[in-house]
């Protein structure tokens, strides 16, 4: 890699590092394992830099492939949030120096306990469609699958989500959720 290219490089491990961490540590449930996915990323776009047109793109589709993978060898994680690792600091995902007020707390298990028991292409989906807030087409495209698959799984990984947590239902924030989300095409128009 010449020192262009690094530079390069070096900017965008800088600038979007931080957003990558976020996805994988929703995708595991663990800070460690985050990591280890972001960086096995990040050194296959290094390896590859000159020739990828879109770096994020490639590197969140290695990070979801990467843990499908582990998943797949059943390398799978504890299912208790309370034993985990790195769950009662997962503000420090996000920013280290961030605190959750405490009524934030106990909703904020909550969703992460009901999100790892959701099947692994249904967590993910979530967590593009959600956290990332990425479009449909796109998600469909880091995922290799069709967008209504992608709808079709965010619609049967929320109805999960609602059986699994029942009480986050009555949370101000899905109340606010719900309001912002758009009617499809489907649905009726008052």
């Amino acid at each position: 890699m010449d020192a262009r290219s690094e530079h390069e490089f070096r900017e965008f491990v800088d600038a979007r590092s931080l957003a990558l961490l976020r996805t994988a540590y929703v995708l595991t449930g663990d800070q460690h394992l985050a990591e280890d996915l972001v960086q096995n990323a990040l050194a296959k776009l290094a390896a590859r830099w000159h020739k990828v047109n879109e770096p994020e793109a490639y590197v969140r589709r290695a990070i979801y492939h990467d843990q499908v993978s582990r998943w797949r060898r059943r390398a799978r994680i504890r299912e208790d949030p309370a034993a985990t690792p790195g769950v009662g600091n997962a503000g420090a995902v996000h920013d280290p120096a961030a605190r959750d007020p405490a009524e934030q707390v106990g909703p904020r298990l909550d969703v992460l306990q009901a999100l790892r028991k959701l099947a692994p292409r249904q967590r993910a989906v979530l967590v593009l469609r959600f956290l990332e807030d990425l479009p449909e087409r796109e998600v469909a495209a880091v995922l290799g699958c069709s967008v209504g698959t992608v709808r079709s799984q965010t619609s049967r990984a929320l109805a999960r989500l609602r059986v699994l947590a029942p009480d986050l239902a009555d949370h101000p924030l899905a109340a606010a959720a719900a309001a912002a989300r758009k009617p499809t095409s489907m649905e009726v128009r008052p």
